[in-house]
């Protein structure tokens, strides 16, 4: 019988594909046997779906084939969705088979939180997959080629976004620049379409320089979107939004982003968990479990003054690393690395050419700023892929 080790990765997403080939390269051939447990056979860049869903972007550059991230002589992918991690078993379930392990790490991606909101679940889109944004893309699409062959929905062309965080945001900037060409490209007099971008806390892009969000909120109202915040979705209906005030907006489209929880799997197996997340330990660990690692939207990790780091590409990208380098240790005995976040920087898109950051001490607006974003996501490439992903990828204009 075979002593060697058993690796399961669930989720290829940033902590996943990283962790994986991390793995690929401190490992030696047959001094563990890494599975890779994926939904599709490609990695897609969250942080970039918002483009897509707007009609900005192909979908295209949004993802690549995981076959060409990994070694596949080192790493066995496997095409299927988890329904159950059995913990005393040390199995998961699959949709069609079951995995052993030795080492588990769980990196399946965050889900959408609607907090309870009637009707948000039926009847709003949301942006967390190529599939949900491909859908979102031809809806608004679809709105526009209706308009004037429909007169029974005045408010067809009204877009509602809930939510100001980043991915509301970032939307609401590229549907806001992608309403020109449909104007113009189904004769629709501009002055028709409203975009609505409502938050419940009493700022968008809460956390952020106060600043930086006033000068993207006056970018993005020059481009059209108007703004409720300090104002909750009350209620979802297939015909626009309840507002708590009681206020209504009639829509044809409901856009959430207003949250984001962990896997509802983890719950279901058996972890102890707030909103989806475990609390791991600093070497990553789900508590009590030196076998178990969590990472990415899936875990919980607070920063020295006591709060929760919001769950975000880089977090789960410097994870993936550590949490690799973790298994390793315990595979040869060696030491486990306790892991450090190390914030280095954030930027929000606000559009073609627009966008603020943060980076140390230092605060960027506009097309600084822009490049920035530019440069941070060529860096993610070149990580992944190297330079021929780059060329491939790359979005240089």
């Amino acid at each position: 019988m075979s002593t060697i080790p058993k690796i399961v990765i669930l989720g290829a997403g940033y902590g996943g594909i990283l962790t994986a080939q991390r793995l690929q390269k401190e490992l030696n051939y047959n001094e563990a046997d890494v599975t890779l447990v994926n939904r599709h056979d490609y990695h897609y860049f969250t942080t970039h779906l918002h483009m897509p869903a707007a009609g900005t972007d192909s979908i295209e550059h949004t993802r690549v084939p995981i076959s060409k991230l990994i070694d596949e002589f080192k790493i066995d992918l496997v095409k299927s969705s988890v329904r159950e991690v059995r913990l005393t078993d040390r199995k998961v379930i699959l949709e069609d088979g079951t995995l052993s392990y030795d080492y588990l790490v769980i990196a399946l991606g965050g889900e959408p939180e609607t907090f309870g909101i009637p009707g948000m679940e039926e009847h709003a889109f949301t942006i967390r997959s190529i599939n949900s944004v491909r859908m979102i893309r031809q809806h608004i699409e679809y709105q526009f080629a209706l308009y004037k062959t429909d007169e029974s929905r005045k408010d067809r062309l009204n877009f509602v976004v809930g939510g100001a965080g980043f991915s509301g945001i970032e939307f609401v900037a590229e549907l806001a620049d992608r309403i020109p060409r449909l104007c113009m490209e189904n004769d629709v007099e501009p002055s028709k379409v409203h975009i609505y971008n409502i938050e419940a806390a009493p700022t968008a892009l809460p956390g952020f320089d106060p600043e930086l969000v006033e000068y993207a909120m006056n970018v993005l109202k020059k481009k059209g979107v108007n703004f409720k915040l300090g104002t909750a979705i009350q209620e979802c209906r297939p015909d626009g939004v309840v507002l708590a005030t009681g206020e209504v907006i009639k829509a044809a489209t409901v856009v959430w982003t207003g949250g984001i929880r962990g896997s509802r799997i983890i719950e279901a197996s058996g972890f102890e968990t707030v909103r989806g997340r475990v609390k791991v330990d600093e070497t990553l660990r789900a508590p009590g479990m030196d076998h178990v690692f969590v990472i990415g939207d899936n875990s919980l990790v607070f920063n020295p003054e006591g709060r929760p780091y919001p769950p975000t590409a880089q977090i789960a990208m410097q994870q993936g690393v550590i949490c690799a380098k973790n298994i390793v240790a315990a595979i040869r005995g060696g030491v486990s690395r306790p892991f450090v976040f190390v914030n280095k920087g954030t930027v929000a898109s606000l559009g073609k050419g627009e966008a603020i950051a943060v980076v140390g001490d230092k605060k960027m607006t506009g097309w600084k700023a822009a490049q920035l974003k530019k440069l941070i996501d060529l860096r993610y490439l070149f990580i992944i892929g190297g330079i021929p992903l780059v060329l491939k990828k790359g979005r240089f204009l």
